[in-house]
């Protein structure tokens, strides 16, 4: 079993910033790829960014040049530095992380509860 902590949500004014981190521990011999996406009311999950490794994969369109997805392949972790941050960005933000465990017989998604931001106009 795998478990996905994310931390650094909260309230912030418009045009303000916040970082995100998502920790992921348990039964990982490889962190395959770690993403986050996000779910604001009444509207379909998104996919916010996704890393490879180091490699940035995938960024969605309205964060472009103001998130970037950074990881610590140590430490099992990915951060999203949030900047410039407006209303349209308030959503629960989850982490999920492709693991293949210890012994390398499985692969599996997993997901975090989740951190709410909440951009103040």
């Amino acid at each position: 079993q795998v478990h996905l902590v994310e931390s650094g949500g909260g309230l912030v004014q418009a045009g303000g910033s916040l970082r995100l981190s998502c920790v992921a521990s348990g039964d990982i011999s490889k962190i395959n790829s770690m993403a986050w996406f996000r779910q604001a009311p009444g509207k379909q999950r998104e996919l916010v960014a996704r890393i490879v490794g180091s490699t940035v994969t995938d960024i969605a369109d309205s964060v472009k040049g103001r998130f970037m997805i950074s990881g610590d392949n140590a430490q099992n972790t990915v951060y999203l530095q949030m900047n410039t941050l407006k209303p349209e960005d308030t959503a629960v933000y989850f982490c999920k992380a492709d693991v293949t465990n210890t012994f390398g017989t499985r692969r599996d998604d997993y997901r975090g509860q989740g951190t709410q931001v909440t951009v103040s106009s």
